[in-house]
């Protein structure tokens, strides 16, 4: 079983007996048992991806609050489509680990560029849910635009799946309806639903956990 399974492998072990008394009392706060934190590109930079070790640290005040008017801000189902998996926290570090350097994946902020602009979780590029849903005003081209991030061609009046990069999409957290969204219009354009992913913890409970938040990476 893999580091991110119940049981660490011999390696891990190895590993962790290796790291000093020093670190070890530094970082109290790991992500599992043996697991203390990753790495992910974000934009042209490299970024640690750890939990905050201010065992004081509170929430963001604006992801602390246990009520807002619904509609719009109403409970997002835990599926959120037939076919498509909802996931984690543990399960997102995979994908970042193991999807985003091999470019196999894309970490998908939904929300609008308000938003984004924030903060984002480390290795995510913005394609706002506004950007893919016809009914919501989306255009051809924006529809285009953003398909081709994710490695869909056009061919005549359809579009080729066949190259389509797995997806994990999330938005601000199991109140909102941005990402939910936005995996439904993928599957109406004929995104296949076995290559999307669905984070519905979204930034709320990325920032309960204590993981980073950073700055929107500069596009080349």
């Amino acid at each position: 079983m893999n580091r991110w399974g119940k049981a660490g492998s011999k390696l891990g072990i190895l590993l962790l007996l290796s790291v000093s008394c020093v670190v070890v009392a530094e970082e109290r706060v790991g992500i599992t048992k043996d697991l203390q934190s990753i790495r992910v590109q974000h934009g042209k930079e490299w970024v640690e991806v750890l939990r905050n070790q201010d065992e004081t640290h509170q929430i963001d005040e604006n992801f602390a609050k246990t009520s807002r008017p619904c509609p719009p801000f109403c409970i997002q189902p835990m599926a959120v489509a037939p076919g498509v998996e909802s996931v984690g926290e543990l399960e997102l570090l995979q994908f970042m680990e193991q999807k985003l350097p091999a470019g196999a994946g894309v970490l998908v902020d939904a929300r609008t560029p308000d938003w984004h602009s924030k903060g984002t979780i480390p290795g995510s590029v913005n394609v706002p849910y506004t950007d893919l849903d016809v009914e919501l005003g989306a255009d051809q081209f924006s529809i285009e635009f953003s398909l081709q991030q994710f490695g869909v061609l056009p061919r005549g009046e359809y579009w080729d799946f066949i190259q389509a990069k797995e997806l994990l999409i999330w938005c601000n957290g199991p109140w909102c309806g941005q990402s939910p969204t936005a995996i439904r219009a993928l599957l109406v354009l004929g995104y296949p639903a076995d290559k999307i992913k669905y984070y519905r913890g979204g930034m709320q409970m990325w920032q309960l956990m204590g993981l980073p938040v950073v700055l929107p990476a500069k596009r080349s």
